[in-house]
């Protein structure tokens, strides 16, 4: 279940190129929903579960649209603070790789869910908004809701959290993180994110 809702972030939101960067928030991610899913529906090696084709729709279409330092930050919570610039860097990459390696072991698991999208108020000054959703299963029983923490940048709308049912999977790092800095220190915390992700991309091997 955990996988399936994890896939729902990267079909549900964005994936656009510079021509959308002015485009509302709301309206970018029903736009490109279509897009992504199409792909995927056409693309019988992902469906088959072929992962370096799955990573690389998430990297060309939809990673570069995520802040993922913001998610980062976010993920560390005051712990951000203890960090340098040289491992904020690296506390980064780490957890990029991390949520990327996730995503791609995800992204097969999409079938025929449909995405419905709430009406956005967007007032012109508007710089961080929240775009909602409704995720319904094509067998019927209740929808999920996942809602996207969206900031404006000069690159356009990026996502700095998501959360499903009102549960951030951002923020849900945190307790891990803590514990994990508690015992080696926010170098300890780089070196287990890159543990696993070498343990991730072997598996994936």
């Amino acid at each position: 279940m955990i996988k399936y809702l994890i896939s729902l972030i990267f079909l549900s939101i964005l994936g656009a190129g510079p021509a959308l960067a002015s485009t509302p928030p709301d309206v970018l991610a029903r736009q490109v929903t279509d897009e992504v899913i199409s792909i995927i529906r056409a693309d019988k090696d992902i469906q088959s579960g072929n992962q370096k084709k799955a990573r690389e729709l998430i990297e060309t279409k939809i990673a570069p649209h995520f802040n993922f330092a913001g998610m980062t930050q976010l993920a560390l919570g005051r712990n951000w603070g203890a960090a340098n610039a040289e491992q904020r860097r690296a506390l980064t990459a780490e957890f990029r790789t991390l949520l990327v390696q996730t995503y791609t072991a995800s992204l097969v698991l999409f079938k025929d869910q449909k995405i419905e999208y709430r009406p956005l108020k967007l007032a012109p000054d508007d710089n961080d908004v929240t775009v909602r959703s409704l995720v319904r299963q094509s067998g019927g029983g209740e929808p999920v809701q996942v809602d996207y923490g969206m900031e404006k940048t000069d690159a356009g709308w990026k996502v700095y959290n998501v959360k499903i049912g009102g549960i951030s999977l951002v923020e849900n790092y945190r307790s891990t993180f803590n514990t994990e800095i508690r015992k080696g220190g926010v170098d300890g915390l780089i070196a287990s994110l890159r543990d696993k992700n070498r343990a991730l991309v072997a598996q994936a091997k």
